[in-house]
């Protein structure tokens, strides 16, 4: 599943459903598919998910399996903090704008 975020004052953001609920869980929402943030609370949202999502000062690496030196598709894993960006610019401009946050999701 993908979901996809939207507000009037900013482009629309899709991510995988997985990252997307566990974003709108930090942000302090149920994580229900559709839904949406009122204007009013928004910055809430925001200051909820830029604190959770900060950067810690020292990178964690990934502990290797010994079956992952066999895989030859090794990708970099992106943290969460990353994958939250575009949301959190979204966000901002909402907060910005005063307009409200909505999301569904979709195949």
């Amino acid at each position: 599943m993908l979901v996809t975020f939207s507000c009037p004052a900013y482009a629309d953001i899709t991510m995988f459903g997985d990252v997307a609920i566990k974003l709108l869980k930090i942000m302090g929402h149920s994580g229900t598919v559709p839904g949406a943030i009122g204007a009013e609370d928004v910055q809430a949202a925001l200051l909820s998910l830029e604190t959770a999502t900060k950067p810690s000062p020292e990178p964690i690496t990934p502990i290797k399996q010994e079956d992952d030196e066999n895989d030859e598709n090794d990708e970099p894993a992106i943290s969460l903090s990353h994958r939250a960006l575009p949301l959190i610019e979204l966000l901002r401009a909402a907060a910005e704008e005063k307009c409200n946050v909505m999301w569904d999701g979709n195949q």
